[in-house]
């Protein structure tokens, strides 16, 4: 099943926007969303960045107190439980302020491009 996936393109400012739900949980990881930024293939040559953006545990938890979260049960994985989050993974942590529709956030991400 391919479900939540979809892509941007950038505007002007190299900014990409997306609307989506807080993320569930699965055996063995923590929370996180999966990103990928490509570029425009540039004289016959792209890059890709491939990486995964966390929650802090504390507000994950207030989320999976309510519906449908909480139905599943409890987590087993909190961020320093997560092999991938240790290396690394404090340094991509989404901030989220709570907004009227629920949670936004921003990150940004620069490429050094050779």
């Amino acid at each position: 099943q391919k479900f939540l996936r979809g892509y941007q393109i950038t505007d002007s400012r190299g900014e990409a926007r997306f609307v989506t739900i807080y993320p569930g949980w699965y055996v063995g990881r923590t929370v996180h969303i999966h990103v990928k930024v490509r570029t425009a293939p540039a004289a016959g040559r792209s890059f890709e960045f491939t990486s995964q953006m966390y929650f802090d545990d504390r507000l994950t938890e207030d989320v999976y107190a309510d519906q449908p979260y909480a139905a599943k049960g409890r987590r087993n994985a909190r961020n320093q439980d997560d092999r991938i989050f240790r290396r690394g993974g404090d340094q991509l942590m989404l901030a989220p302020t709570t907004t009227a529709d629920g949670y936004a956030a921003t990150f940004e991400i620069g490429l050094q491009i050779p």
